[in-house]
């Protein structure tokens, strides 16, 4: 869930030109995983759907801001996001369940922003320049070394150690909770914990960069993980896992991050795509039913 793709980088030049095709383009492409998504947090599908189109206005008015390095969807999430943070602080009720909801439920929601923990009150125009490059800089230096961190893990691959990661940073869990969340031993969970720590401040060589530090490591990446959601399945594995023709053990681990993890990010790509194949199965029908009835209705 990286940077931007060639294809979407395509479409925003375009639509930066005013090509009002590719805009359609891009909405349609994600629009359902929105509302899904949207829908999940919200429960009624009117204020899901008015919730996304407030989304798709933010990002068309804030273009100029977007930076390729997020990706398009990740950016339009973080919107839907502070849109939905928006509806909690009007009185609008959560639903609770899965491990993501129990743990971060208002813990980290209130900026998606993964640096907005260092802002400052500082008022001069320079000074907010100088932290708006710091934190693409800290972000882009996290990033690359979450995702070369995992990239392993994956290609292992190591499921046992993805999971307590994930529950760990993702959903900032203790090292007690995840043991018992993954019935594995506190210790076994503090032996992942401390390897994968000291593989991501090898991979931004933090000995040299402690100008980029300012907080609690730890806090930094579930704060970065939250805006890259480097262990987020690709949406093509997500539907391999719908038509269940996965590995086994890859199918596992997406069942557990889609239904016990709950990624909220990820079950809109599930529920979007379970929606797409209803859709498809209807036309198929609605094919079958003109191929079958046409030539009766020409004998009329």
């Amino acid at each position: 869930m990286g940077e931007s793709t060639q294809a979407e980088q395509y479409l925003v030049s375009r639509i930066r030109k005013g090509d009002d095709q590719a805009w359609s383009q891009l909405v349609e492409r994600y629009h359902g995983r929105l509302v899904a998504y949207a829908q999940r947090q919200l429960g009624q599908r009117a204020d899901a759907e008015d919730a996304v189109q407030d989304t798709f206005v933010s990002f068309i008015r804030t273009l100029g801001g977007f930076r390729s390095q997020c990706g398009v969807e990740s950016y339009l999430f973080t919107i839907l996001r502070r849109k939905i943070i928006d509806l909690y602080r009007r009185g609008k009720s959560r639903k609770i369940g899965l491990i993501q909801d129990l743990y971060t439920s208002g813990a980290g929601e209130e900026e998606s922003d993964c640096l907005s923990g260092f802002a400052s009150s500082e008022p001069t125009a320079s000074w907010h320049l100088r932290r708006d490059e710091r934190k693409d800089q800290l972000q882009e230096v996290f990033a690359a070394a979450l995702m070369g961190v995992l990239d392993h893990i994956k290609k292992t691959p190591n499921f046992e150690t993805l999971k307590v990661i994930e529950l760990l940073f993702f959903c900032q869990l203790s090292n007690s909770d995840t043991a018992a969340a993954l019935k594995l031993d506190p210790s076994r969970v503090g032996v992942i914990k401390h390897r994968c720590l000291k593989q991501i401040e090898e991979g931004i060589a933090l000995k040299n960069r402690k100008d980029l530090l300012e907080g609690d490591l730890e806090g930094i990446i579930a704060q970065v993980w939250r805006v890259y959601r480097p262990s987020c399945p690709k949406r093509n594995t997500i539907g391999a896992f719908l038509l269940g023709t996965l590995e086994k053990d890859w199918q596992d681990y997406v069942a557990f991050h889609l239904n016990t993890l709950g990624c909220h990010f990820c079950r809109a790509n599930f529920e979007d795509l379970q929606e797409q194949n209803r859709q498809k199965g209807a036309d198929k029908l609605h094919h079958r039913i003109m191929e079958s009835t046409v030539g009766f209705l020409r004998k009329q």
